[in-house]
């Protein structure tokens, strides 16, 4: 996961960031997370994006050890988020005779976050299906509109079958850190480019056409082998479909009573022969990583309590990031619980109705206070009902 080596010709000049605390100031990140740019060396020089402001110095570094007293030609803008833009204006500055290669939505937002002089001349505007000649090394720009801005677009280098994905592909993670790619792939994508799946699959289709060897995203190490495995990924994440069997129980409790009617709801769905149950406390566990597993299996348990008469605030919040992010084809069960008046269930099944492709489970766990064996009774029916 760490080999940065790409090729002769094609350069990884990215930085690792292990000190920022909340990507995207909302999800965090405990092994950091890396900004990718590359170099295509060649008849021309082309630089595939710029990083984030945090590692300016250490960019222009290896800009300039990459380059070895060569100039740039062309400035490859393939999206203009600060993290992989926010070196554009000094990198055209520095060097004034490079064009800037962007989407023409790319070329309208430009301005809104830097002042760069002769704009006008400097810009090479590309629509789907242009190609750029470097010399051996030849890109085709292929629009990618919402993936996860309106001005993405990814470029594919014909010689070396390179694929530069942009974000997507990305996950969070330096490329230091010893992991797994698919559970911090998965938060990343679910998190950042969840909602618009319909973009994803058409970028996919696209993809598909193309004789891809490597993939260099703008986040996460670059992928060189088992593509198949990824790109799978991608389209099982991107249709809504689950992507393992099992049950998320999520858990939104004040004092601790609708915690131990969700742990114990746990135990009955494992007696029932549920092949692999995961429970998450919304109160205290990553919020991101909860919508993620969320996407990830295809039954779902909230257990709430009720507030102000409505739904205790940490399942409002990760119900409307649910429906925020889109997610579809899901069967749910709820467990409320309420002391004098419980309506968490009410609640909860009326967020759920802005959701595509939703079943809700006849069975509704309403405890009063404290767990019972009546409710422990009913925990027995709703799991025969979810697990059916």
């Amino acid at each position: 996961m760490k080999d940065t080596y790409i090729s002769e010709a094609v350069k990884y000049i990215g930085a690792d960031d292990t000190t920022l605390d909340l990507f995207e100031s909302q999800y965090q990140i405990p092994n950091g997370v890396s900004y990718n740019s590359y170099v295509i060396l060649d008849e021309k020089v082309a630089v595939m994006d710029t990083i984030d402001e945090r590692k300016t110095d250490e960019w222009f570094a290896n800009l300039e050890n990459v380059l070895n007293g060569r100039t740039v030609d062309y400035l490859v803008i393939s999206h203009l988020e600060p993290d992989h833009a926010a070196n554009i204006k000094r990198a055209a500055d520095k060097f004034p005779q490079a064009q800037l290669v962007l989407s023409a939505k790319a070329k309208a937002m430009l301005p809104q976050f830097f002042d760069i002089a002769h704009l006008e001349e400097r810009c090479l505007v590309v629509k789907e299906g242009d190609t750029l000649e470097l010399g051996t090394h030849k890109l085709h720009f292929v629009m990618a509109p919402m993936v996860h801005w309106p001005e993405v677009m990814v470029e594919y280098e014909e010689t070396e079958k390179i694929l530069f994905s942009a974000d997507g592909f990305g996950k969070f993670g330096a490329l230091s850190a010893e992991e797994e790619w698919t559970d911090e792939a998965r938060r990343y994508f679910i998190n950042i480019v969840g909602k618009y799946g319909v973009q994803v699959q058409t970028l996919l289709k696209k993809a598909a056409a193309l004789d891809i060897q490597t993939i260099c995203p703008l986040h996460g190490p670059v992928l060189k082998e088992n593509l198949g495995f990824y790109i799978g990924k991608y389209l099982t994440w991107s249709s809504y479909e689950p992507e393992e069997d099992g049950v998320l129980v999520a858990c939104a409790s004040i004092h601790g009573n609708t915690k131990a009617a969700a742990e114990k709801m746990v135990e009955v769905l494992r007696a029932n022969g549920a092949s692999k149950v995961v429970f998450m406390d919304l109160t205290r566990d990553d919020m991101a990583e909860a919508v993620a597993d969320a996407f990830r299996y295809g039954k779902i348990i909230l257990a709430a309590a009720s507030y102000d008469a409505g739904v205790f605030p940490p399942m409002e919040d990760f119900l409307h990031r649910l429906v925020h992010k889109n997610l579809q084809k899901r069967t749910f069960g709820l467990i409320e619980n309420g002391s004098w008046a419980p309506c968490a269930a009410r609640g909860m099944k009326g967020i759920l109705e802005g959701m595509k492709e939703v079943n809700v489970c006849e069975n509704v766990v309403s405890i009063k206070s404290t767990m019972k064996d009546t409710d422990v009774a009913k925990m027995e029916e709703l799991a025969k009902e979810i697990l059916a």
